[in-house]
């Protein structure tokens, strides 16, 4: 969980992450919507898949990422059981079993 928060206490990867949401990208595409250099892109990314946020596909020369929801779901999840916000009764069921099994 630490991982997940580290990686979405930056505003750049809040971005990344809000246009995986739409769909999935190359990093270029993802490169089109900032004014970064790619070397700086590219950490944000791999900061970004140690969190297990995004998966990455390679082919070829051309990286596509895809946004990994259900991480970021059980995070938020055990973030709020542990202020005992109680949110675990409105969760989905698909988070329900993940959390019993």
């Amino acid at each position: 969980m630490d991982k997940v928060f580290k990686a979405m206490a930056d505003p750049t990867r809040r971005r990344i992450l809000e246009l995986l949401r739409e769909r999935e990208m190359t990093a270029g595409e993802l490169a089109e919507q900032f004014e970064l250099s790619k070397p700086t892109l590219s950490g944000h990314f791999a900061i970004l898949r140690e969190a297990d946020l995004v998966t990455s596909e390679k082919s070829g020369t051309s990286i596509t990422y895809r946004l990994n929801i259900s991480v970021l779901e059980q995070a938020l999840l055990g973030f709020s059981n542990a202020l005992g916000l109680g949110l675990a009764r409105d969760a989905s069921p698909s988070l329900r079993r993940k959390k019993h099994v």
